[in-house]
Formats: structure tokens, sequence, C-alpha cells
């Protein structure tokens, strides 16, 4: 199991930028696949970025060359810098984290969200 709490949303001007920071209560090393996941409303919740223990990362097409994950492991910390916005960016952000287990398979643990508004 993890506890992820999520902080950094906000009100941005189109153009602007945020960054959004997701803390673990566990090493993140430890989890699968740390992500962040927005959800508009009447939309599915899509996944924005996401970094493996590993470090591998990838993005959404719709993010790229904008958004940036990254963490500190030693903070059990994830980041999403993200620039340029756009008000199609507006959704509720979610962290992600994915863990394996041998009995259970994959297991997703989310963090509470964090609104981002983007105004044009």
């Amino acid at each position: 199991q993890v506890q992820l709490v999520e902080s950094g949303g906000g009100l941005v001007q189109a153009g602007g930028s945020l960054r959004l920071s997701c803390t673990a209560s566990r090493n993140i090393l430890s989890i699968y696949r740390m992500g962040w996941y927005r959800q508009a409303p009447g939309k599915q919740r899509e996944l924005v970025a996401g970094i493996t223990s590993g470090g591998s990362t990838n993005y959404a097409d719709s993010v790229k060359g904008r958004f940036t994950i990254s963490r500190d492991r030693a903070k059990n910390t994830v980041f999403l810098q993200m620039n340029s916005l756009k008000p199609e960016d507006t959704a509720v952000y979610y962290c992600n984290g994915r863990i394996w287990d041998v009995s259970q398979g994959f297991s997703d643990y989310w963090g509470q969200g964090t609104q981002v508004t983007v105004s044009s």
C-alpha cells in the first residue's frame, strides 16, 4: 500500500506554468511506476506522464515538450512541471502509484486530486 499526497494546483493564465508535487509514503523505488493522470468533466482519466522505478518516462502526445515529470528519490516525491499551459489542460490532476504484488498483480493508488484551471 501507498499513500499519496499531492499539491500545487491552481488557476493560471494560458501560457503560464505550474508545478505539481506528489509525495509517497514509501520509497518510490519500490513502486513500479509513478504517474500523473488528469480527468476533465465527462472525459476518461488519461495518463499525462509516467516514470518507472528505473527512471524511464513517457508522456501523452498532447503534453510532450511542455510537461516534464521528475523525481526526488530521497524525498519520495514526484513532480510534474507544466509549462506553456493551455485551456485544454484544465482538469483535476491525480498522482498515481502502481504497485506490483505477486498475489494481486498491479494495484493502483491515487492521490486526492488537485484542480488545475487554465484561463484563456
